[in-house]
């Protein structure tokens, strides 16, 4: 497997904050996940996957579309709070895994990879595609959100992960916003 930023530098930021990117209060985080739900339009998911769920925030957004989710997160921090914020939802589900090996059993109607794919180098990356496009269910949609400014921490830059997602994948894109902070591709399974 490639190079990325291991679950120890999250638990790190976890421990000197229980929400270190200000998920709860940001105003760049909550236009992020408004455009992002409505991409999504009306329909409804019988099963999907959020990869990368933090503390929840999403989650409890995307939750009533799903009639099971699946949300994991690399930092145990993280999965405890989110399994705290989504204690009444008994459709949601807070696993801690590591991405791609430890990857849920599919199939997923949906998969949410926002703000994750860019701590992977190219070929975790690739791999990690090649396991969504996997254990997505026929029809199924891929939504990918990333932060677009320039990181130093980071293996890849969000261009390049929405660029390398469009340049490798087998699935079309039925949506695209190229906003100033992030950019957002919704791709889908004709299959």
């Amino acid at each position: 497997m490639g190079r990325r930023l291991e679950p120890e530098y999250f638990e790190r930021l976890y421990r000197s904050s229980p929400d270190p990117w200000n998920f709860e209060s940001s105003d760049y985080e909550r236009r992020k996940y408004r455009r992002s739900i409505e991409a999504l339009g009306d329909r409804r998911f019988r099963r999907a996957l959020e990869a990368g769920c933090s503390i929840g925030v999403f989650t409890a957004m995307l939750a009533p579309r799903c009639d099971e989710l699946v949300a994991v997160d690399a930092a145990g921090r993280a999965v405890e709070a989110a399994r705290r914020r989504l204690s009444g939802r008994p459709n949601v589900r807070v696993l801690r895994r590591t991405l791609p090996e430890e990857m849920p059993e599919g199939p997923f109607d949906l998969i949410v990879a926002s703000e994750i794919l860019y701590y992977f180098d190219r070929e975790l990356l690739l791999e990690t595609l090649r396991r969504f496009e996997e254990s997505l269910a026929p029809g199924g949609a891929l939504l990918a959100v990333h932060w677009r400014r320039r990181t130093r921490t980071y293996p890849l830059q969000g261009d390049d992960v929405h660029r390398l997602l469009l340049e490798n994948t087998r699935l079309e894109r039925r949506a695209t916003a190229a906003e100033p902070e992030y950019r957002l591709d919704l791709l889908e399974d004709r299959g």
